[in-house]
C-alpha cells in the first residue's frame, strides 16, 4: 500500500514538456494579438484627421458662403486650424491650410509614433486623399482616406 502513495504522489503535476507545449501556445497567440491589436489602436487614431478634415470643410464652405472667398484678410484660410494642447481635443496630427480666393487645401499630418507616416488633405471639391509611407495599403490613395489596412472611403 505504501507503494502505491508513492507512485500517486510522482504523478500529480505537469510535466516539462507539457509546460513548454502551453508557453509554445501562448508565444504563437500573442505574437498574432499584438500586430493586430496595434493595428486597431492606429485605425482608431486616424479617425481623428478624418473627422477634424471633414468639420473643417464645412466650416471653410460656410466662411465661403458669408464672404465669397476662403482667405481671410491677412491672406490665411478662413477658418482658424486647431492645435493641440491641454485643452484640446486634437492629439495625433497637426493641421495646415493653404488657400486662395477660390480654392482651398487642409492638410493633416501624423505628429505621434503611431500616426507619423499619415498625411490626409481635403480640399474645395472634396477631394479627399492619404499619402503614407507605410504598409497599410498599396497603389494610389488619391481619392479616398484610408481607414483600415487595405481598405479606403
Amino acid at each position: 500500500m505504501g507503494t502505491l502513495r508513492t507512485r500517486c504522489r510522482q504523478a500529480a503535476g505537469f510535466t516539462l514538456i507539457e509546460l513548454m507545449i502551453v508557453v509554445a501556445i501562448i508565444a504563437i497567440l500573442a505574437a498574432i494579438a499584438v500586430p493586430i491589436y496595434s493595428d486597431y489602436i492606429t485605425r482608431g487614431k486616424l479617425t481623428e484627421a478624418q473627422n477634424n478634415l471633414s468639420a473643417l470643410r464645412v466650416q471653410m464652405e460656410q466662411y465661403f458662403q458669408d464672404n465669397r472667398t476662403y482667405v481671410d484678410g491677412a491672406g490665411n484660410c478662413g477658418t482658424p486650424m486647431p492645435a493641440t494642447g491641454s485643452n484640446s481635443t486634437v492629439k495625433y496630427f497637426t493641421y495646415t491650410c493653404t488657400a486662395t480666393s477660390s480654392t482651398y487645401k487642409i492638410t493633416a499630418t501624423g505628429a505621434t509614433t503611431q500616426t507619423a507616416n499619415f498625411t490626409f488633405t481635403i480640399d474645395q471639391n472634396n477631394v479627399h486623399a492619404t499619402t503614407s509611407d507605410n504598409n497599410w495599403y498599396s497603389g494610389t490613395m488619391s481619392s479616398c482616406w484610408v481607414t483600415a489596412k487595405g481598405n479606403c472611403q
